[in-house]
């Protein structure tokens, strides 16, 4: 009789995690496998590597900017696309 009385007394603590412990292994059944996953998606994940590789490789590869450090960032290309030539830029500047 104790032993029936202690399971009452803790029956919903029992029926909940069978009810996790049978959803999780029909998730699991139910699941792709990694493999058809991987197939369907290997091209994004290819694209992806190439991306971020390219990108630690030009970020190691390309020479720090040479603007003074007094300068905003940016604003010699600006000037360039501007098409302004550096004597008008620099007369411009110190008006």
């Amino acid at each position: 009789m104790e032993i029936q009385e202690k399971l009452l007394k803790y029956k919903y603590h029992i029926i909940f995690t069978l009810t996790i412990t049978l959803l999780l292994a029909l998730l699991v059944y139910l699941a792709p496998r990694f493999l058809t996953v991987l197939a369907y998606f290997w091209p994004l994940f290819l694209s992806t590597a190439l991306f971020l590789g390219a990108v630690v490789f030009f970020g190691k590869t390309s020479l720090p900017g040479t603007d003074s450090p007094g300068d905003k960032a940016g604003e010699g290309l600006l000037d360039y696309v501007a098409g302004q030539p550096e004597q008008v830029v620099e007369s411009y500047k110190s008006e």
